[in-house]
């Protein structure tokens, strides 16, 4: 553009008036138009240095433009400095700016060359392109067309654009496919974009202003310039006479309010003036720069003059090169609507280097607000969930898969959900980890008051018999087989019921050992008991056989408790040996999954629970076959038969308790226990005593002995 001429023109006047900068020398100027033709370009090059590209080579090249990356490499390019950053900068600025805002989801709009594929390489991690088009120069009509479509059919709501500022122009102002949708014709008043600095330059609007090609008659180009503004005027206007002026002329040459590329050429003219004065300057400060006698070192490269140049620009702005390039920094400017319906760049932060500097609230958006547009291919998966992403798609693209119970994810997009230690237990957000709830049968809950009253009632109704057995003692009923064995058959039936209510309420360590040695001694008790009331009937029978007299001897009442004691004992010195060695304590029950943790009586030694188990089992099964053996004896009163019939209950309902146990969660083991406890024990009571009772109180005439003899 012509601005970019004179504004190295208005630099060179600058420095060739100045008393401090080049004293004594003047500075010149040589322009080429090189028709945006590159090949032209290089030919006005090559003319300027010398005419060979040996000389190009050599000659120090100092460019205003150019950003390509490649640029950069010392080696390739020795001698080539720049004012504009690095275009890598630029394209990590806006990675950081899809980053800062959370833009996850977004599509690509890139000129088909190096400068905009390495847009594209640049994006930081976490930012999935939904499309990328590419514009070529030579087809930006149907490549303009094409990318607006492309955008109209995309979920993606931001759009990364990084080419030259004319195919932005076609994209969005020339592209009819784009503007026929309302949603998207105020895009461009939501633009924010990463623009190359800009700095006033102090004097430079007026110094436009007062060009006029009568007072400069050599100067080609303001005389082409100042025809095309005469042909936008009326023709009916007189010839220029030399007293026009561009006072109130506004267009691109005048405007001055964003110097970007043009304060780039200003920063080239005087940091080669710089270079130049530092070249010619002696080590005696007395000597001025134009001094013949002044001569640098013959080692010193005048090349090493634009390496090392470090000064102080007319704006106050330190100024050095690093490498070949400037440090990198940008303007960050949002293109906002006036209140005439006209765009205009608003600055709404800058970039130092990798430093981003933002104003949010200054920026308005493509839907008029400040509020900061939302482009993503999936909603933030909250916390309490996690992302699963989506086969055969980008990682910006998952699900929310809510974390199972026992885990939890306290943060945003968490990838994945973290399990709570042991002790420890997710909340129904699955958001935190908190301490698990202690649980057990207590005696307030409902289980644990049904269980407590069954097991008093049956202990009741156990007492209710065995005043019924003492009132009536002396009744045959009562007598019949051995009646201190009955009493002692009911007082095991009463501790029965009532060790049931030791596996209710919070375990302790004593609560633990208490609980199963009461719950086996009492069992054996009463088994025995039947079992020796067994083989007591069996004896009375065998007895009446001739020859076999003497057989009641050995089953006399002294050898019946004695029995009984002798059952008894061997199931006390098991609990004893099981409860010393390895007794049963009070352990949570973490295996199971929930809030609430169960406190039960953990089984160190499984061994001697089984030992516990088996034997009371070995004297049912015995009692069962001794019983079922003497079913059929001749009697009217056969107690044998009630012995079958309650031990075929017990057994069931012991055999029935061990896959029930095994199964059974947390606490209800403890509840099918005592289920089980209770179970057998209403069945021996009501099997065995409920007929005796029944005649006892409702058929005292079938009380007799003769009755109870009788075949």
């Amino acid at each position: 553009p012509l601005q970019y001429i004179y504004a190295m023109v208005f630099a060179l006047e600058e420095i060739n008036h100045s008393a401090t900068l080049l004293p004594g020398v003047k500075l010149g100027y040589h322009i080429h138009d090189s028709c945006a033709i590159p090949l032209w370009a290089l030919q006005a090059t090559l003319s300027l240095v010398g005419g060979d590209s040996t000389s190009c080579n050599s000659a120090a090249q100092l460019k205003y433009s150019a950003g390509c990356p490649c640029l950069s490499d010392r080696r390739q390019f020795p001698n080539f400095f720049r004012t504009m950053p690095s275009d890598i900068y630029q394209a990590r600025a806006v990675a950081h700016l899809a980053i800062h805002f959370n833009w996850t989801w977004i599509g690509a709009v890139v000129a088909n060359n190096d400068y905009g594929l390495m847009a594209i390489k640049t994006q930081g991690a976490g930012v999935c392109l939904a499309f990328v088009e590419t514009l070529q120069r030579e087809n930006i009509m149907s490549d303009a067309r094409r990318a607006a479509l492309t955008i109209q059919a995309s979920t993606a709501r931001v759009i990364l654009i990084f080419t030259w500022y004319t195919d932005v122009r076609e994209l969005f102002l020339t592209s009819g496919d784009l503007l026929q949708n309302p949603s998207t014709s105020k895009v461009a008043s939501g633009v924010l974009g990463v623009a190359i600095r800009s700095s006033p330059i102090p004097g430079f609007e007026n110094y436009l202003r007062n060009l006029n090609p009568f007072r400069r008659p050599d100067e080609r180009f303001l005389r082409e310039f100042w025809e095309k503004i005469r042909l936008l005027q009326k023709t009916s206007l007189p010839l220029c006479n030399g007293t026009e002026s561009l006072e109130r002329v506004q267009n691109l040459f005048t405007d001055t309010s964003q110097l970007r590329v043009t304060y780039n050429v200003y920063l080239a003219v005087y940091a080669a003036a710089h270079a130049l004065h530092n070249l010619l300057s002696c080590p005696d400060s007395n000597n001025p720069p134009g001094n013949n006698s002044c001569s640098y070192p013959k080692h010193i490269k005048p090349i090493e003059y634009l390496n090392n140049l470090n000064f102080t620009t007319p704006q106050g702005e330190m100024f050095y090169f690093q490498g070949a390039d400037i440090p990198a920094k940008y303007d960050l400017v949002n293109w906002q609507n006036t209140p005439k319906g006209q765009l205009k760049l608003v600055l709404v932060g800058r970039v130092d280097g990798f430093d981003l500097h933002l104003n949010e609230s200054a920026i308005q958006w493509s839907t008029g607000s400040s509020q900061v547009p939302l482009s993503v291919c999936s909603e933030s998966c909250r916390p309490g969930t996690r992302m699963a992403t989506r086969k055969g798609e980008p990682v910006c693209c998952f699900d929310c898969i809510p974390c199972a119970e026992g885990e939890i994810s306290n943060k945003t997009d968490s990838p994945h959900c973290e399990r709570c230690p042991s002790e420890f237990w997710s909340n129904d957000e699955q958001t935190a980890c908190i301490p698990r709830q202690l649980d057990f049968l207590s005696f307030n809950e409902t289980l644990g008051i049904t269980l407590t009253t069954v097991a008093v009632s049956g202990a009741t109704v156990t007492t209710a018999v065995f005043v019924v057995f003492l009132y009536y003692r002396q009744t045959p009923m009562v007598r019949a087989n051995n009646s201190e064995l009955s009493f002692l058959l009911l007082l095991s039936l009463k501790l029965c019921f009532l060790c049931s209510l030791v596996f209710i309420g919070r375990p302790s360590v004593w609560a633990c050992r208490f609980q199963q040695a009461a719950f086996g001694i009492s069992f054996v008790l009463c088994v025995s008991c039947l079992k020796v009331k067994t083989i007591v009937v069996l004896a009375a029978f065998r007895s009446a056989r001739p020859g076999a007299e003497a057989l009641m001897k050995w089953f006399g009442p002294g050898q019946q408790r004695g029995s009984v004691c002798l059952f008894t004992c061997i199931q006390v010195i098991i609990c004893i040996i099981w409860l010393s060695l390895s007794p049963p304590v009070p352990q949570p029950d973490f295996d199971i999954p929930g809030l609430k943790v169960t406190l039960k009586c953990a089984m160190a030694s499984v061994v001697g629970f089984s030992l516990v188990l088996g034997y009371i089992g070995l004297l049912a099964c015995t009692s069962l076959l001794l019983a079922f053996l003497a079913r059929k004896l001749p009697d009217n009163f056969n107690e044998a038969k009630l012995i079958t019939f309650s031990m075929l209950i017990f057994c069931a309902v012991w055999v029935a308790f061990v896959p029930a146990y095994v199964s059974s969660p947390g606490k209800y083991a403890v509840a099918v226990e005592i289920f089980a406890i209770l179970a057998s024990s209403y069945g021996l009571l009501f099997c065995i005593f409920a007929p005796k009772c029944f005649i006892i109180l409702l058929r005292p005439e079938k009380n007799t002995k003769k009755h109870l003899m009788a075949r």
